[in-house]
């Protein structure tokens, strides 16, 4: 599968998708992150998007990743081409989510990720700053809580 950094009117385009899927700004850890100060790879024709922050090197944030496609691998292609774009400068990747996210822990977990920390009441505290994150999530779970998880990029 084609993974690849994206500029010009693609980046423009990518960036809009992802904030159609996530709205903006993405709440990580009590901070506000912009698309804008992401990388963004695409994979294929859009059929997938990742975009992660470099700004606490050694540690890079995976702020989004979607597999527009699911079931045919281009979401673990996505989290390939992220660990491979920051070795040797960093050495974790970690992402966040939230408690109610049972299939992204299942996702993550199974690609080596290992949960790393748990913010009791982190998402109660962001809906202060960005309303629009629902109080319901899958599987109609209260979301409350964010779960990091992280990915060691040392071999």
């Amino acid at each position: 599968m084609d993974i690849r950094v994206v500029d010009g009117e693609e980046l423009a385009a990518a960036r809009a998708k992802l904030e159609a899927e996530w709205g903006a700004p993405i709440m990580v850890r009590g901070t506000a992150i912009g698309f804008a100060e992401c990388e963004i790879l695409v994979a294929g024709e859009m059929e997938g998007l990742a975009a992660y922050s470099r700004r606490d090197q050694p540690i890079a944030q995976l702020v989004a990743l979607n597999a527009f496609r699911q079931w045919r691998g281009v979401g673990t292609a996505l989290l390939a081409a992220c660990a491979a774009r920051l070795t040797p400068e960093f050495h974790t990747l970690r992402l966040t989510t939230t408690n109610d996210n049972v299939d992204a822990l299942r996702f993550y977990q199974k690609r080596g990720f290992v949960l790393s920390a748990l913010r009791i009441g982190a998402v109660d505290e962001a809906r202060l700053r960005k309303p629009s994150i629902p109080l319901l999530g899958q599987y109609g779970i209260p979301i409350r809580d964010e779960l990091d998880l992280s990915l060691s990029l040392r071999i």
